[in-house]
C-alpha cells in the first residue's frame, strides 16, 4: 500500500454515494473512496449474502458489526466478530466471504 502524496483528510462516510454488488446469494452495499492508488470501502453485507468470487487481492478489513466467514481457498475457514479484523497481501491466499445475519467492514486495499 503507498499512500504517498495523500493529503489529510476526513470523510462522512453518510455522505459517500453507495454502489450495488450482487452476491451468489444477498447482496454488498459498497461506499468508496480512493486516495491515489488505495482504495477505502465501507461495506455491508445483506443477512446470507455469499460471495460470487474468490478474491485475489489483498485487504485490511476490520468487521465494525455482525460476524464474517471468510473461507480461504486452502478450505481453511474464519469467522471474525466485531472488532476482529484480518490482513491479506496481493495474490496471497484467494479467499471469499459469507454472512448468515449481515455484516459492516471497514476494507483498505
Amino acid at each position: 500500500m503507498d499512500m504517498t502524496g495523500v493529503n489529510f483528510g476526513t470523510t462522512d462516510w453518510s455522505s459517500v454515494p453507495t454502489t450495488e454488488h450482487a452476491g451468489d446469494s444477498g447482496s454488498a452495499t459498497w461506499r468508496t473512496r480512493e486516495f491515489g492508488s488505495v482504495r477505502v470501502r465501507m461495506v455491508e453485507y445483506s443477512p446470507g449474502y455469499v460471495a460470487d468470487h474468490w478474491c485475489s487481492r489483498g485487504h485490511v478489513l476490520l468487521v465494525l458489526e455482525g460476524t464474517l466467514t471468510t473461507e480461504l481457498a486452502n478450505g481453511e475457514v474464519v469467522t471474525l466478530k466485531a472488532g476482529s479484523s484480518y490482513q491479506v497481501g496481493d495474490d496471497m491466499e484467494p479467499h471469499r466471504s459469507s454472512t448468515q445475519e449481515g455484516a459492516r467492514l471497514f476494507v483498505v486495499d
